[in-house]
């Protein structure tokens, strides 16, 4: 029997992509010759993976988080009649106290908003600029921003963020929002065991950071409660001042001092001059299916370009996670990331040819650039003729409303510096910006560096489909093309997307401009066949020894006529998905 495509079972009523493809045999006709059935070793793998978790299905609302005390938080306040922009901010604001090395108010917010009553998404840029004082000419000196201290800083924006989001979609106040979290903070919760792993930095070397997180010099270990008092006070003192409090207030006094203190450049203009900015998500189409994400200074356009490189190819006719199917996302990859590495930036400092980078007939050019059956080792960026850790949330509500969000400190811990008297991390966002001064992305005082972290939502015919995403620095637009190839071409569920073994290739261009040298290497989880891993690597790919995981990954699908939610979140996390 042929395998149903995702395209197929989304236009049946039983929406068979929202339940699983199990049903479906995933084999295809064996080419003469061929001495295994990749398709079948291939649903054995899937089957492994995807006894894992079910989908959860709801009708009034859902919250899908990295962590479970997070998701019911997000469900409580559908629960007392908030709506899902209310959800989400509580949901990232309880994440800030129980995930605190990734998110936080020391960091950035990016968000997709569906607004069930305009029938419209609203895309927010809640990202800060260096400071005024921060440029090239003050960093002489220096080969490169170094990844931690002050020197990486940029204006935390997430606050702000909350801040746009209530003031124009939500229905209750922050200080509300916030109780939750401040609970937590302030009384303390168990910690998770992802969350415990990622927990240790060295004490001795950030004794600021260690007074928050590591008092005894022991980071706490799985079960252990976990408590920072300060952290609830800042959340207190944030809940009655409200989002604006934060720039033009006392937090802002006290990172500027503390900024003096360490060495970086934030002055109380860099502060007060600081606003999160809506802008209009940007699209293209993958099989009928519209997929959105926001413009640069982040990378969803990448995401966009692998999207128009891999819909040349007939992907539904090969078996997923075959040498096949991975040797041409890998290809379309390496493609895309030399063009984010040459064109991405902030648009309001930069010229950005993002028309052209996410055009169908870019995309179709740059696909005649790949062969099948060798992988690439000099790829370059497209000639332009005009010229890492993180969290993902999604939430929706009772009314249709969703939203698609993603908050980040960019590495762990960020700067690892931390103002004693606030009790949160700052990120180190602007370790991404070059010192090469004829790049986009130099470094420009008052200016948004590149960004990794992407939020996305797909639409077909108009209608929301699905809000998700997959947190993981560089690789997220990776993630994003395997989530969707999985449910789209491979028609899995919301669930089975987000569990299926994935690859990662890294080496190609970075937003600071190094080159890709020797094609890269590509990395494999666990569940990728090692006849995979042999045939990929006689393709000429370089596959790094060992095993990794790859990503974090959310999302909530949508049918109407009743109105249902199906929801997903990765077993790689803590976290798990909630209906009600």
């Amino acid at each position: 029997m042929k395998r149903r495509t995702f395209l197929q079972v989304a236009s049946t009523a039983s929406m068979g992509f929202m339940l699983g493809a199990h049903a479906a045999p995933l084999e295809k006709p064996t080419q003469k010759g061929e001495s295994m059935n990749r398709a079948s070793i291939n649903r054995d793998m899937l089957q492994a993976r995807n006894q894992n978790r079910s989908t959860v299905v709801s009708r009034h609302g859902m919250v899908c988080t990295s962590q479970p005390l997070a998701s019911m938080a997000g469900i409580d306040v559908l629960k007392a009649g908030g709506n899902a922009i209310d959800a989400a901010v509580c949901a990232n604001a309880t994440l800030s106290v129980v995930e605190p090395m990734f998110c936080g108010p020391g960091g950035d917010l990016f968000a997709i908003v569906w607004i069930e009553k305009d029938r419209k998404l609203y895309g927010l840029n809640a990202s800060g600029r260096s400071p005024y004082e921060w440029t090239l000419e003050a960093a002489q000196g220096l080969k490169e921003i170094p990844v931690m201290g002050p020197l990486a800083w940029s204006v935390p924006g997430c606050v702000s963020g909350w801040g746009a989001l209530l003031d124009r979609f939500g229905s209750k106040p922050l200080g509300d929002l916030l109780a939750t979290p401040i609970e937590y903070a302030r009384d303390g919760f168990p910690v998770s065991p992802l969350i415990a792993e990622s927990w240790p930095f060295e004490a001795k070397e950030y004794p600021d950071l260690a007074s928050l997180y590591m008092p005894n010099g022991e980071a706490p270990q799985y079960g252990d409660i976990f408590r920072c008092e300060v952290l609830a006070k800042f959340l207190e003192s944030l809940a009655k001042g409200g989002a604006d409090s934060f720039y033009h207030g006392e937090p802002a006094d006290q990172i500027v001092a503390y900024s003096k203190q360490v060495g970086g450049h934030f002055t109380k203009r860099d502060f007060e001059e600081h606003e999160a900015t809506w802008v209009d998500p940007i699209t293209t189409s993958y099989r009928g299916f519209d997929v959105w994400e926001l413009p640069p200074n982040g990378q969803g356009a990448a995401a966009l370009q692998i999207l128009n490189i891999l819909e040349q190819f007939d992907i539904a006719s090969l078996a997923p996670n075959s040498a096949e199917h991975l040797h041409l996302l890998i290809e379309a990859k390496k493609l895309a990331f030399e063009d984010r590495a040459q064109y991405y930036a902030d648009m309001d400092k930069a010229e950005v040819p993002l028309k052209w980078i996410i055009s169908k007939d870019y995309g179709k050019e740059r696909a005649r650039l790949i062969d099948p059956k060798r992988a690439s080792t000099n790829v370059k960026a497209g000639v332009w003729d005009g010229s890492k850790d993180t969290i993902y949330l999604t939430a929706s509500d009772k009314d249709g409303n969703m939203v698609s969000l993603i908050q980040s400190t960019f590495h762990g811990w960020g700067s690892h510096l931390a103002p004693p008297m606030l009790g949160f991390a700052i990120q180190n966002r602007g370790a991404l910006f070059s010192l090469d001064p004829k790049h986009r992305n130099r470094l420009e005082g008052h200016k948004r560096p590149f960004h990794t972290i992407i939020p996305a939502f797909v639409t077909r015919g108009g209608n929301p489909f699905l809000s998700f995403g997959v947190m993981g620095g560089d690789f997220q637009p990776q993630g994003h093309v395997q989530v969707l190839m999985n449910l789209i071409d491979f028609g899995m569920s919301v669930q089975q997307a987000g569990e299926q073994p994935r690859i990662s290739h890294s080496g190609s261009s970075e937003p600071t401009g190094s080159v890709m040298e020797n094609g890269g290497s590509v990395s494999c989880e666990l569940l990728i066949a090692d006849a995979v891993i042999q045939q990929l690597t006689a393709m000429g790919h370089h596959v790094r020894p060992g095993r990794s995981e790859h990503g974090g990954y959310q999302g909530i699908g949508r049918l109407d006529d009743p109105l249902r939610w199906f929801g997903g979140s990765d077993p790689r996390k803590d976290g798990c998905a909630i209906g009600y």
